[in-house]
């Protein structure tokens, strides 16, 4: 079993040292799973609801980018990154669920698992934000790493 990196020799906190690691393209996919309901996902015309707030899909793909660049800020022990791009896709399931892909690329020491996991995550708290008023029934069911290159191993899940 591999033991913390985060953690000292006192088994304190600390941020792991990147300094000899070499600079590698690396990229991460979250996806993040949502139920938004027949009530939300009714309200859409073409793929996108335009509410109060504004348009709630587009606005949300905004606040999910800017949540990758904001990831060292939230998360402790994240590295800040110079993020190279970001894209993030939001796909209407059914007649009540939507999918959210989140697609992080950098070229760096260190992965960016933790900036597409919170792409993710942002991108459908945006959404439930703005769609409060139809329902607050929705729920932001799974989020999960679905693949990560560029590092010692990759990773591809389903």
């Amino acid at each position: 079993m591999s033991s913390f990196n985060h953690l000292n020799k006192k088994n304190n906190p600390k941020m792991v040292n990147v300094s000899d690691k070499k600079i590698t393209k690396r990229t991460a996919i979250a996806k993040a799973s949502m139920f938004l309901g027949t009530e939300v996902i009714s309200h859409f015309t073409n793929d996108e609801l335009i509410t109060k707030k504004g348009p709630v899909f587009q606005t949300a793909i905004i606040a999910g980018i800017q949540a990758v660049k904001k990831t060292s800020e939230l998360i402790p022990m994240c590295h800040p990154l110079l993020i190279n791009g970001v894209d993030i896709d939001i796909n209407i399931v059914d007649d009540e669920h939507i999918e959210v892909f989140c697609k992080v690329i950098i070229e760096g020491k260190t992965g960016v698992e933790m900036e597409a996991l919170t792409g993710a995550n942002i991108t459908c708290l945006t959404i439930y934000d703005m769609c409060k008023s139809i329902s607050q029934e929705m729920i932001i069911k799974e989020v999960k790493l679905l693949e990560k290159t560029g590092g010692k191993s990759d990773i591809r899940n389903s």
